[in-house]
């Protein structure tokens, strides 16, 4: 269940969540098993590992499809919102979208994307100096 870019996404993200939170930012989890079955576990068992492990605190929510027929509503409006360079697919686990204040996808960034990488564009959202 946890691959070296598990180990990088959370940590990074846990260090983008502490610091930017009390101006806004969210970050909202959905774990997918639709990629070589890295998600087996329950519910449950996710969100005890991703918050015991990783000591994250931002909303883990159940697995989630993102790809296919029963692509959850909000991938099918994120997707569409920004296409990916295999069209409107999810490429991979930690496909990452930026979402501004009024609900405006405003980017979209791959599974490899450090999610340190995206602190320029989150603080021009947030208005942080």
């Amino acid at each position: 269940m946890c691959s070296g870019m598990t180990n990088s996404n959370y940590a990074e993200l846990n260090q983008l969540y502490e610091k930017y939170k009390d101006q806004g930012l969210e970050i909202l989890a959905f774990p997918c098993n639709q990629f070589g079955e890295e998600e087996p576990g329950s519910n449950d068992q996710i969100v005890e590992f991703v918050c015991t492990r990783f000591k994250s605190e931002f909303p883990v929510f159940g697995k989630t499809e993102v790809n296919g027929n029963n692509s959850a509503p909000l991938y099918k409006f994120l997707k569409s919102a920004k296409w990916g360079i295999l069209g409107d697919d999810i490429q991979w686990n930690f496909a990452k979208f930026l979402v501004d204040r009024n609900g405006q996808v405003v980017d979209r960034y791959y599974p490899t994307t450090s999610p340190l990488s995206l602190e320029y564009d989150i603080k021009k959202l947030l208005a942080v100096a």
